[in-house]
């Protein structure tokens, strides 16, 4: 959620140097370095102007052959250029200082990669360069090493959902702290963000309680250092907080006294975050314009910085349900649309976060639902061109419909045959197998990168849940799931994929079609249910899912298996 920790890094990079001074007027390359260090500043965000500053700077340091001055100056002209021209100004600095035992280069040369590769969603790459930059300052320069240390944790926590494992790295740097001078200008902003991303992490780990604290120390340690803009993001990550808590009114406010603020220190990111959490708000309060209509915010900044993390993407399908509800397809056709785009950024950028979207709204169905809408608005535009088409097409759709409904029908009593031959088999089996032997499979452990001892353990949990059908609660989530089994989310969702050979949603449905199959087979009484009931019965939330995921699984429908189930009841009825 906190977006600014590259300037915190060069904050701490260049703090002793931000000095008034005045503008050179003659050769740039003869002003001391701390001056030209001072103009850079003093121009922040104008790049034009820096420019020149930046290049005297490394100009100067050439002519005097000065090793860590010419990595400084590298370095300014990084802050100014993009992706790959950054990391060559960045390489060079690590050229001209790798030998040497400066207390500051080429440690920042490296985490400053580390930045440009987040920033390209790099994330193997800048978590190697910023823990080359950890290993070098550890020697000689503490402060760095523990910033560095956190910024690896941001990276964790915020893009790759590592949230656990970033916690015990802020509590870490947090024990750093306890006998720094909190409140002064060297440690004041390293202070305030670490509070934020405890606070943060806690939030996303729904320990409430914890993310209150800090947030809560944050707020009084920002706002004794007047530290506005930090002050903010403490009062509206409370904000947030208040949302898990269920105070969405109390929640609101928060976030509107955070609003102006960070909308004033032209924050992006934050923002797009206090418009998210204003719509999850509403959400909660069943306000679902205001809700609509934040999410829709939330768009619009994307679509500006082409920049979302999976913790605010939640707000697609709201609206993707929204205008689908009110038949709005060409609006509906817009943001799934772009939730698929983002799923595609996810999916070849971020890697393991993808289980976000598959969870909430699974990529196939998207694409099919996706051509659907699409040729549903062709139809809509051109049926008065193709009105007397379809008439004829109607009756060449009845003449043949007779035919089809023999086919189909044949088709239908052959797939239920070959369940009801499948239903003995497996019920024979099962009678005969009396305990079930886990076989760890070696190269399906080298491939998801679990070890074998936790496979096996969550293999087990899943064949007790199995037997014990936990599948039959409709609430359950691969969240919940993980939770009861005491372990990551993703480690869950790696395992019934690989050993499965499925999507978790899918090895749910299967697992309850499945059961059903069997209930229906051997309880005649569920045979007088409604669709409906049946579908509560065996952990649907509606009919229409139900039927759904049983004709997947089987190729017919659950009243034409019913159906076939009676039949032979009322043949031999109308025998006798």
């Amino acid at each position: 959620m906190f977006s600014c920790k590259f300037l915190r890094a060069l904050f701490l990079l260049l703090a002793p140097y931000l000095l008034t001074a005045q503008a050179a007027k003659r050769d740039l390359t003869k002003l001391p370095y701390q001056q030209l260090k001072n103009l850079f500043w003093e121009n922040e965000k104008n790049t034009p102007k820096q420019f020149p500053y930046a290049s005297a700077y490394l100009t100067k340091a050439k002519k005097e052959n000065n090793p860590v001055e010419k990595a400084r100056g590298c370095f300014l002209l990084s802050l100014l250029s993009e992706s790959n021209k950054a990391l060559r100004y960045l390489d060079s600095a690590i050229v001209y200082t790798k030998n040497l035992n400066d207390p500051k280069f080429p440690a920042y040369a490296y985490s400053g990669k580390g930045f440009v590769y987040k920033k390209q969603f790099k994330y193997k790459e800048a978590i190697d360069n910023f823990l080359i930059a950890e290993n070098i300052a550890k020697k000689n320069n503490l402060d760095l090493y523990y910033d560095t240390k956190f910024s690896i944790a941001v990276l964790r926590s915020e893009e790759l959902g590592e949230v656990k494992e970033a916690l015990n790295l802020y509590k870490e740097c947090l024990m750093y702290y306890t006998d720094k001078k909190v409140r002064s200008s060297q440690y004041s902003f390293s202070y305030q963000t670490l509070l934020f991303g405890l606070a943060d992490a806690y939030k996303a780990l729904n320990i409430n309680d914890s993310a209150t604290y800090y947030n809560k120390l944050g707020y009084f340690e920002s706002k004794a250092t007047k530290s506005n803009h930090i002050n903010a993001l403490f009062i509206l990550n409370e904000g947030a907080n208040k949302i898990f808590k269920g105070n969405f009114r109390e929640a609101l406010d928060s976030i509107n006294k955070a609003l102006p603020k960070i909308i004033f220190y032209k924050d992006k990111g934050n923002t797009l975050a206090a418009y998210y959490y204003t719509a999850k708000a509403y959400e909660g309060l069943d306000n679902k314009n205001e809700a609509v209509k934040n999410f829709i915010k939330v768009d619009s900044i994307y679509n500006i910085n082409k920049r979302i993390t999976p913790e605010f993407i939640s707000g697609y399908p709201y609206l993707i349900s929204h205008y689908k509800r009110n038949g709005d397809k060409l609006n509906q056709l817009k943001y799934l649309t772009k939730y698929m785009q983002i799923d595609s950024v996810l999916q070849n950028n971020y890697k393991e976060l993808t289980k976000k979207l598959q969870k909430e709204y699974d990529t196939p169905y998207l694409i099919q639902e996706k051509e659907n809408l699409i040729q549903s608005l062709k139809k809509e535009n051109i049926i008065s061109y193709w009105g007397i088409a379809f008439l004829i097409l109607i009756i060449i759709i009845t003449t043949g419909f007779g035919f089809y409904q023999f086919k189909l029908k044949k088709n239908y009593h052959k797939r239920f045959e070959k369940i009801m031959q499948r239903l003995a088999e497996s019920n024979e089996a099962s009678n005969q197998q009396k305990e079930q032997s886990f076989e760890i499979n070696k190269s399906k452990t080298d491939t998801i990168g679990i070890n074998e001892e936790l496979i096996n353990q969550i293999l087990k949990k899943l064949a007790e849940f199995e037997k014990t059908k936990g599948f039959l609660d409709a609430a359950i989530t691969i969240q919940v799931l993980s939770d009861t089994f005491e372990t990551n989310n993703k480690y869950v969702s790696k395992i019934v994929n690989v050993y499965k050979e499925k999507t978790f949603i899918q090895y749910i449905n299967d697992l309850r079609i499945e059961y059903a199959l069997n209930s229906l087979k051997e309880k005649s009484k569920l045979r007088k249910y409604t669709i409906q009931a049946l579908a509560l019965e065996f952990g649907f939330n509606n009919a229409e899912s139900f039927s759904a995921a049983f004709y997947k699984k089987t190729g017919i429908k659950p009243t034409y298996f019913i159906k076939q189930l009676e039949a032979p009841k009322t043949q031999t009825a109308n025998k006798q």
